[in-house]
């Protein structure tokens, strides 16, 4: 049974980074026929139609307080990244992108020391050093030094997104503790998604674009899939990771996203430098201190006192 549990463990993992790693070039190509801001709303609303049965089944699940907190998990952990991603690929590629996303156990680890009381060691504060240095790194590199105020400007957004996942993580961890993963996933939508969908029938442009335009079809399997796949389906493949693996496990999920939202880089022609590398091995050598277990660290303070009493 633990044989199985691994391969499958690991079959979901790659299957996950896969994905995962596609959503950036799903969202580049999504922009060919919506505005970011549309790319945004489409997300957002199909992800909350394809998980509306789970929704509906689990409402009655949680109280009243549980659902206010849902409420600001679905806004700042699904809504304002998916129109921060969207908006921030009209000026940078999909693979830079995707290694910035990376940034996300940094801030993780940062927000819980100042905001949720959570205990970090010096190996974690210099790995948010290096993360960052890593990221702003990638950021003046793929400006080729020249335009580096746009670059930053629109990297800043990703910045943001991953704040935003940051926070959520700590968030969910705090006041969502005894609510059950797929309940969180699916209520987090249904909560934002349904006045999302409101706007888009009543407000927005896309339903006149969808009948008129024929080409619009395209965009919308690009988006279809990004928020079925690459949302619904992958955090419902997630959930059940951590379940039949480990946090750790799962989130080794990290280091991978970004070698496949390079490969579509390199695939769909995206200038990719080999500076790029220097400085996405400083920034993952970073994440890789942040989640540097607390048992390793005491095992290394056990080894340097030893050694230094020798």
């Amino acid at each position: 049974m633990q044989n199985r549990n691994t391969l499958i463990s690991w079959i979901i993992l790659i299957a996950l980074a896969i994905v995962w790693g596609s959503s950036f070039i799903l969202i580049k190509k999504s922009l060919l026929y919506f505005t970011a801001s549309e790319v945004g709303l489409l997300r957002i609303t199909i992800t909350f139609l394809f998980l509306l049965p789970i929704a509906l089944k689990n409402i009655s699940k949680v109280n009243k307080k549980h659902k206010y907190y849902l409420v600001i998990a679905g806004v700042i952990g699904s809504f304002i990244p998916s129109f921060m991603f969207a908006i921030a690929q009209t000026e940078i590629n999909s693979s830079l992108t995707g290694i910035l996303n990376s940034l996300t156990p940094l801030f993780t680890l940062l927000l819980g020391l100042f905001f949720f009381k959570l205990k970090v060691n010096r190996y974690n504060m210099l790995g948010i050093v290096l993360g960052l240095i890593g990221a702003l790194g990638l950021i003046y590199a793929s400006a080729g030094g020249k335009g580096f105020i746009i670059n930053i400007k629109y990297s800043s957004l990703i910045m943001i997104a991953t704040i935003c996942y940051a926070f959520n993580v700590n968030f969910i961890k705090s006041y969502l503790k005894e609510v059950d993963s797929l309940t969180i996933t699916s209520l987090t939508f249904f909560y934002v998604g349904l006045p999302t969908l409101l706007y888009v029938l009543i407000f927005s442009d896309i339903p006149t674009k969808i009948i008129n335009e024929d080409k619009v079809l395209i965009g919308m399997g690009y988006v279809s899939t990004l928020a079925i796949l690459g949302t619904g389906i992958a955090l419902i493949a997630f959930n059940k990771l951590i379940k039949i693996s480990s946090p750790i496990f799962a989130s080794s999920v990290t280091y991978m996203i970004p070698v496949i939202a390079i490969i579509w880089g390199i695939i769909d022609n995206e200038i990719f430098k080999l500076i790029y590398i220097f400085w996405f091995l400083i920034l993952i050598l970073g994440v890789l201190l942040v989640n540097l277990k607390t048992v390793n660290l005491q095992k290394m303070t056990m080894g340097e006192k030893a050694i230094g009493k020798k």
